[in-house]
């Protein structure tokens, strides 16, 4: 912060030293006035004309140049953290990658409080402005000749871009700020895990004679398929136990991919005291639909799958830790360049804590909200469709979301035939399928979009199943309607091209395919991988050429970058895959226009925004992101990407986050 400048006194001059000593006979000076010093003219009368007559061509000269100067423009190489309502922006180069077919490439946006008004040269855009300008003096000035003003013009670093505002198409905003509470998601062995369990526990030390709510310590991230030297299996509570101010902690820690949920002893202590559990025991193999509570050596392992996690009572964020842990992620999601988020699982707490913070203006990002409870049947009337809620327009919600299967990293994902490397099982099927067509035919008849978590083939087949049916070859229905399959992971090869056939949205994630990729073909085996993570499939496939990208943070990285390395490079960020560094199956690699469009026109699509947001068109909202890196050059090397930095993420045209 600068310093507050000094205000300098008038130098002190001595006059002993520095003044000649006076005359004896000098005549002495009269008084010098000491008010301000104010000139008089000799004539008033003729000074008095000649200041009128300066002053009226002074008035003329000023207006006209303003009229003319329309057509002129002012610019500023000074670093804003504000913008005037109204603004020109430039790159180099036409270094602007609008995403819209009409103009995929211009130099420049002409931003009118919080729309774009035109795309193109520096002089399309002050043609464009001129008019612009007209149109304000014809309408509110009824063509009488008034002042404008001329246009700021400002200009991105050199070597810099500008995109649509990103949008991440799967993801969960209170999740993520749950998981930056206490990440688990980088350790790498067992012991990792435990060292900053315990460094949390010594941070948050409890008072075991007040109420057992207090002790609980909820951690996020852990995948025992990153950690050195492990077996492979799921860990168990004796893991917890195994250190002695873990013993006694009530700990719940879910999976990377919020599936399955591991337990301490004294977790599974509360639990049982709680006489919630069924028949008031614990669930045996194939006795709870839609979940599973592993078992060890004839003893409950302390890891929980899906359905079965419920069941362990972990207390409810308050009203406070939700809206701060979404505060949390909005404001991480503007410095990756995110204006567009689709949160997809919203329970009646969380739509409360939205629906406030959008009546109150501080939503800084778009919320797409996927309504969602873990109710049996159907609950739709526990919610509302609103489009465009709030102070600032930012929320909507005109879907659902429901659950088919579980994740493939806790072979919960539900195949057709058995796991390749355990194939005592087929995963797991939150509902049956019959069971699954009633309650979607609920929600589609009522008027909501439905959108299905689907990874296992078993699972996207009976989804798609359920689509067809609906949709009835209805092409109009399919567009009015938008149905959606989340993350469309495993499918057989007829089933991607049905996808695309029915008008069903494929929404993926690429950062699923290079995290996967180190036991997805193990799991799968060879046959059935060559329908996993087919992006390029899916796409060539898709009818309207529609596939949204999103990440399914916290699951992966909220940076959507991040997620447009995985889908151009199929590699991980060290730039290897189990197929060399040519990338993993690299014929379903994106092509950087395409992974673009995923996550901002196709993404908007999704959510029924298209005519709004995803694209730098005319008329649209101006969202839009600076990156420090040209990351749309075809040759230019993908290690590039990973180092690109967002300068300026801008939401309705006012800098949300950076500078220009």
């Amino acid at each position: 912060m600068p310093r507050p400048r000094r205000r300098m006194k008038a130098p002190q001059h001595n006059q002993q030293a520095n003044s000649p000593a006076p005359s004896p006979t000098a005549r002495p000076s009269p008084p010098r006035p000491t008010g301000p010093r104010v000139w008089q003219p000799k004539n008033k009368r003729t000074y008095t004309l000649k200041v009128l007559v300066a002053s009226i061509v002074a008035g003329f000269v000023t207006y006209y140049s303003r009229l003319a100067g329309i057509g002129k423009s002012t610019s500023t190489s000074d670093v804003l953290t504000t913008v005037p309502d109204s603004y020109a922006l430039c790159a180099e180069e036409g270094r602007v990658y609008t995403v819209d077919e009409q103009n995929p490439s211009v130099d420049c946006l002409l931003v009118v409080k919080d729309r774009l008004l035109a795309t193109g040269t520096i002089d399309d855009i002050r043609t464009h402005w001129d008019g612009h300008q007209t149109r304000l003096v014809n309408t509110f000035y009824g063509g009488e000749p008034q002042a404008k003003k001329p246009l700021t013009v400002l200009h991105t670093p050199k070597g810099s871009i500008i995109v649509p505002g990103l949008a991440d198409a799967h993801a969960h905003l209170t999740m993520y700020g749950a998981k930056m509470e206490l990440n688990l998601e980088d350790a790498t062995s067992m012991d990792d895990v435990l060292d900053r369990l315990e460094a949390y526990a010594r941070a948050h030390p409890v008072n075991f004679t007040s109420d057992e709510e207090e002790a609980w310590i909820e951690g996020f991230g852990w995948d025992q398929t990153r950690w050195k030297g492990w077996r492979g299996a799921f860990p168990s509570k004796t893991d917890l136990a195994s250190r002695p101010l873990l013993a006694h902690r009530a700990l719940s820690l879910s999976r990377v991919d919020g599936h399955a949920l591991w337990v301490s002893p004294r977790a599974l202590d509360i639990a049982e005291r709680s006489g919630k559990l069924p028949g008031g025991r614990w669930p045996r193999a194939g006795e709870m639909q839609g979940g599973e509570v592993v078992w060890e050596d004839g003893e409950v392992s302390g890891v929980f799958l899906d359905a079965a996690m419920a069941l362990v009572p972990v207390p409810p964020p308050t009203e406070a830790t939700l809206e701060e842990r979404a505060e949390r992620a909005m404001r991480d999601a503007l410095r990756v360049g995110l204006t567009s988020v689709h949160d997809a699982a919203v329970d009646g707490s969380m739509w409360r804590m939205f629906k406030r913070m959008a009546d109150e203006g501080r939503m800084p990002i778009r919320v797409y909200a996927m309504a969602h409870e873990e109710l049996d049947g159907y609950w739709g009337g526990e919610f509302e469709r609103v489009d465009g809620y709030g102070r600032e327009g930012r929320l909507t919600m005109r879907s659902v979301k429901l659950f088919m299967d579980g994740a493939l990293g806790s072979w919960g994902a539900a195949l057709l035939e058995p796991y390749a490397d355990k194939p005592d099982t087929q995963g797991i099927m939150r509902l049956e399928e019959s069971e699954l067509r009633d309650v979607v035919r609920k929600f589609w008849d009522d008027g909501w979009g439905v959108n299905i978590h689907c990874i296992g083939d078993r699972a996207n087949k009976a989804v798609l199943d359920i689509y067809e049916e609906l949709l009835a070859g209805n092409a109009s229905e399919a567009e009015a309607r938008r149905p959606r399959i989340e993350h469309a992971q495993i499918m057989r090869a007829e089933d991607l091209e049905r996808t695309g056939r029915l008008g069903v949205i494929a929404s993926v994630q690429p950062t699923h395919a290079t995290s996967d990729m180190g036991y997805a073909e193990t799991r799968l085996g060879p046959e059935r991988i060559k329908g996993a993570y087919a992006y390029q499939t899916l796409l060539r496939s898709s009818r309207n050429g529609v596939l949204p990208l999103g990440s399914d943070f916290p699951v992966e990285g909220i940076n959507p970058l991040l997620g447009f390395y995985a889908a151009v490079s199929r590699l991980d960020r060290s730039g290897e895959s189990p197929h060399g560094s040519g990338g993993w199956y690299p014929q379903e690699r994106l092509t950087r226009a395409q992974a673009l469009k995923g996550m901002t026109l196709d993404a908007a699509y999704a959510s029924f925004a298209e005519n709004a947001v995803g694209s730098l068109s005319a008329g649209k909202k101006a969202d839009y992101v600076v990156l420090d890196t040209d990351v749309m050059r075809e040759d230019a090397p993908y290690a590039e990407i990973l180092k690109t930095k967002v300068l300026t993420t801008v939401v309705d045209g006012r800098i949300a986050y950076g500078a220009i």
